[in-house]
């Protein structure tokens, strides 16, 4: 069992949440990532490190409430426990030094990307900084990755917050700018990080992506999080989860996600039912 220490709102469905797990905080790094399971029948979901602190003994995850277990975990509270907590798992991210890097995060992907920008920036590099989200209220992190860019840019679909369009303008305009950029990061949505890879390819930029795929055991044995990366078979959780962007294939990738889509659905709204029978019954 592990305890929740904190709880914080970061936006709507949005949660940040640092958990007691010293054991996974001391060999946390850049780029790894946990399976959680919230309660003891529950399925297992990968979440990636946002943050750890040694001293304390604590791990940072941050989430977005989308699905059944997802959910589940936002009903939880400080002081709460939550199952299982099994990390770091998957390869931590290569730290390279003297480039000009371009780090991509969209939506809730910003919070999968800020521990990779801290560990660039720590290294030397120059760092400039696109988020993207859907609207003003949904930006998160804006002061932390300030702090570890050298230029900070926001972009939002409906023009709320900053500039109005999607991440890949405000790349493109970086590009078509004599900056020397040499290398992009993304991290976010399957269609984000596609878009971001066929922008990139004609200018012969190297670009990384961070494919949080379906998982069960995330240690390569069910094989649930196959990929294609250059013609061949990869697994996100134990080759991962970083990949060359321009040998993923991502029309096979959300193929695969879009099959669970209406088993997805389904285990919502019976999850959804059930909090408010719940909910009632408490009342009465």
């Amino acid at each position: 069992m592990y305890r929740i220490i904190q709880k914080e709102i970061l936006a709507p469905t949005i949660t940040k949440y640092v958990i007691e797990a010293p054991y996974v905080a001391r060999k946390r790094k850049a780029g790894n990532f946990v399976i959680i399971r919230v309660e003891e029948t529950g399925e297992r979901i990968p979440l990636t490190l946002v943050d750890s602190n040694i001293k304390e003994g604590t791990v940072t995850l941050i989430v977005q409430a989308i699905g059944k277990t997802t959910k589940a975990l936002a009903l939880k509270n400080a002081g709460e426990y939550i199952m299982d907590l099994m990390g770091p798992l998957g390869n931590p991210t290569p730290i390279e030094t003297g480039k000009t890097i371009a780090c991509i995060g969209g939506g809730v992907g910003t919070a999968e990307l800020y521990p990779i920008t801290k560990a660039l920036k720590e290294a030397g590099n120059t760092i400039y900084t696109i988020v993207g989200a859907r609207s003003k209220e949904l930006v998160i992190l804006e002061k932390e990755m300030q702090q570890v860019s050298d230029t900070l840019y926001i972009t939002t679909d409906d023009g709320s917050y900053k500039r109005k369009g999607f991440v890949t303008d405000q790349l493109k305009e970086l590009l078509d700018t004599n900056l020397g950029i040499n290398l992009v990061y993304a991290i976010g949505p399957l269609p984000m990080m596609k878009a971001v890879s066929n922008l990139t390819r004609p200018y012969n930029v190297r670009t990384v992506v961070s494919l949080n795929a379906v998982m069960v055991d995330g240690t390569g044995m069910c094989g649930g999080c196959r990929v294609s990366v250059n013609g061949q078979m990869k697994f996100a959780c134990v080759d991962g989860p970083e990949f060359e962007g321009h040998e993923v294939d991502f029309d096979e990738m959300l193929l695969r996600n879009r099959s669970y889509t209406e088993m997805e659905k389904i285990s919502v709204d019976r999850f959804t039912e059930e909090h408010h029978v719940c909910k009632r019954e408490g009342m009465a």
